[in-house]
């Protein structure tokens, strides 16, 4: 048995060295190295309360212990993000409904009919796609039929690019590209007459790796290509507290949505875990007449990502004129600005 003389400073000391990173996470403004600290708060905040509970329990060790624990659970109170919920719908939902599913493929995901057959039940209008590989290419041709207006941006790499596929036509194909390297693409769409911009976009890893300078790029282009009613959708490697999706949100003048719960965790790890213990960084923003009714991680598809499926509305506007049908078109396979 431990010496509980000897324990119980360690104890202290590792809490409190704990709480350090999580206390960090909540100054992204000074530094993208602190943002990067605030996609892991929900565990830090875990460990330190691991920790900490034993010191309730020993004498002249209470304060620092319960202190800690205080600490740790506002953090978690902090995220408010609930798992597969309905989402708080501001005003009233028009009479139609339309799904957007979100995925991040795994550029070399073994089962890929497992994707096809999922996207397949679950029927959405739109689907966003990140890590479209070359290997991806003919088995998303293989839907055409299903889903014929479509933009597939040029992969920046071997892991690939992002690709948005939809069921409803899309308006202005001009206007419809790809940015950042193939990681962002912006596409309108005719949701029964109203125009809404749709994104999908792929960030990378956070500092020290690309994604604060990458992050830059993107609000520049959302800031000055979204319209007033949007959706974005993509693999942010980033949990919807952080510094980076604020500012994306800002950027666009979005909403995030909090209720999607953890979607990612390294391959072999179990889908359970997954679910309950992986990180939040499938996210979905959205803006103007968009009315988000629910928010679904679905069955596991053989990526490292969950897909996640938005059920939503578009509020009627009043007084305006809705999209002619004239105006829609096939957009192109891929164009690269």
């Amino acid at each position: 048995m431990p010496d509980r003389r000897l324990s119980s400073p360690l104890l202290a000391l590792a809490a409190t060295l704990m709480t350090v990173p999580l206390v960090a996470g909540y100054w992204g403004g000074v530094h993208a190295a602190f943002d990067s600290f605030s996609h892991f708060r929900v565990h830090l905040a875990g460990l330190v309360i691991v920790l900490a509970l034993p010191l309730l329990f020993r004498r002249g060790w209470r304060g620092i212990g319960l202190s800690a624990m205080v600490l740790a659970a506002a953090a978690i109170l902090s995220v408010t993000s609930l798992p597969d919920s309905t989402v708080q719908a501001q005003g009233e939902p028009a009479a139609a409904r339309y799904k957007l599913m979100q995925l991040n493929l795994r550029y070399d995901n073994a089962t890929p009919k497992n994707v096809l057959s999922l996207i397949g039940r679950a029927q959405p209008d739109v689907v966003t796609l990140n890590e479209v590989s070359q290997a991806w290419l003919p088995h998303l041709e293989s839907i055409s039929d299903a889903y014929p207006h479509r933009i597939v941006c040029p992969p920046p790499s071997p892991i690939g690019g992002v690709a948005i596929l939809s069921r409803r036509p899309f308006l202005h194909p001009a206007t419809a590209g790809c940015f950042d390297r193939g990681s962002l693409a912006v596409v309108t769409v005719n949701f029964g007459g109203a125009a809404v911009d749709v994104a999908a976009l792929h960030l990378g890893w956070p500092w020290p790796f690309s994604q604060p300078w990458q992050t830059q790029e993107v609000m520049r282009v959302l800031a000055g290509r979204l319209g007033h009613t949007a959706i974005l959708a993509g693999d942010l490697n980033a949990v919807p507290w952080s510094r980076t999706v604020r500012d994306l949100a800002t950027a666009g003048g979005l909403d995030i949505l909090t209720q999607i719960g953890p979607t990612w965790l390294a391959l072999p790890l179990p889908d359970a875990l997954r679910r309950r213990a992986g990180l939040p960084i499938d996210n979905v923003l959205v803006k103007g007449r968009i009315v988000p009714l629910s928010t679904t991680r679905l069955e596991d598809a053989g990526s490292d990502h969950l897909p996640v499926l938005l059920d939503f509305s578009v509020e009627p506007a009043e007084g305006e004129p809705m999209v002619m049908q004239a105006q829609a078109g096939p957009a192109p396979q891929a164009h690269m600005f």
